[in-house]
């Protein structure tokens, strides 16, 4: 019965963590068929951009879309939406929607909709819902996570055998390249709390003599330069959002999702697993043993490997010390913590301790 608590508790905050990013995509809000008239014609103006996800003209405006939803973020009396009409075709139907992306305003309390035919900029968009919607906001700024590499911080970035770095080597008036722009950039974000990955770009038509170095004779041309093979190696994975990550945690050893969220092996380190099984069903003289031999598998560690060791060694020694019912409280007090209002690289120190309890109390 224990146990079903624990991983109750565990499941509940997963699930709560999954639908909550599944309401957003960054700053635009992802509508369905279940939530289209929750959401549209209430107690807020909404302009919804109806979209497939193959559609050139959907992948360009993209960008600039999300400016538009981050610079109205804080606005209450405005939500900035998005429909996937290869999925909810029944909504993009009943709107009339027959070429993509389309545009449409919905003013508070109506589900009338009003067709944007103006350029399809941030700045024309962001024109467009200040007249419609009465609000007067301004054109957000975005901060990139993406690092923009030169031929002065190159090598020292790139060549640096502590991280792994995938680099873009991109030409600015490339079509491909501005079509990768937003993907690339949300690869970026999901992984900016790795210590130990960057992502990185080059304009490669203005720094040829390093994109000729590597071989570069198209764009984009992508490449990843393990902290083990700083020669570099092409990367020939497919370029969708989840194409990049499902790479990236193979070969950095991450646990990250599309959004950024770590998973529920984050913090697992298959060396210890065994130790741990036997742990959790040894007496206290026994674990007492375990711990050593673990104090040992740990030593042999590197990397982030190691620094999650060390938490494995913490929990051990609280099991130990304060008693069977040990885990169990700790993941319901890390559960409570993260249904606060905690900062992003506390989440994941929080999410990761709470990983490593559960294969204690498993």
């Amino acid at each position: 019965m224990e146990r079903s608590h624990i991983w109750f508790a565990v499941g509940t905050l997963t699930i709560g963590l999954i639908f909550a990013s599944a309401l957003a995509d960054g700053d635009v809000f992802v509508l369905t068929e279940a939530n289209f008239e929750k959401e549209v014609g209430q107690d807020s103006g909404a302009l919804v951009e109806f979209y497939a996800p193959w559609c050139g003209h959907c992948k360009k405006l993209a960008p600039e879309y999300e400016k538009l939803g981050s610079s109205f973020k804080k606005a209450k009396s405005v939500l900035i939406g998005k429909v996937d009409c290869d999925e909810h075709k029944s909504i993009c139907s009943k709107y009339g929607v027959s070429g993509y992306p389309t545009i449409q305003w919905f003013p508070k309390g109506s589900l009338e909709p009003k067709k944007y035919e103006g350029p399809r900029t941030a700045e024309a968009l962001v024109e467009f819902v200040n007249t419609e919607g009465g609000t007067n906001v301004k054109l957000a700024t975005i901060p990139s996570n993406v690092v923009v590499l030169t031929s002065e911080t190159f090598d020292q970035i790139v060549l640096d055998e502590t991280k792994d770095v995938l680099v873009e080597f991109y030409a600015p008036w490339c079509g491909h390249c501005k079509h990768l722009a937003p993907i690339y950039e949300k690869v970026a974000n999901a992984y900016k709390l790795e210590e130990d990955v960057i992502i990185a770009n080059l304009d490669a038509d203005k720094y040829k003599d390093l994109a000729e170095k590597y071989g570069v004779s198209g764009y984009p041309t992508l490449k990843f330069f393990p902290k083990s093979n700083k020669g570099g190696e092409d990367y020939e994975g497919g370029r969708d959002l989840d194409d990049f990550v499902k790479f990236l945690n193979d070969k950095c050893g991450t646990s990250r999702d599309a959004n950024g969220q770590l998973t529920s092996q984050a913090g697992i380190v298959a060396s210890l697993d065994a130790l741990v099984k036997e742990f959790a069903t040894a007496s206290n003289d026994e674990r007492k043993a375990l711990l050593s031999q673990m104090e040992e598998e740990v030593g042999k560690l590197t990397g982030s490997s190691a620094r999650f060791g060390k938490t494995y060694l913490k929990a051990a020694k609280s099991c130990i010390e304060k008693g069977a019912d040990y885990a169990k409280k700790e993941i319901e007090r890390l559960q409570r913590m993260l249904e606060k209002s905690i900062s992003a690289s506390k989440a994941d120190e929080f999410i990761i301790k709470k990983n490593i309890l559960s294969t204690f109390a498993a």
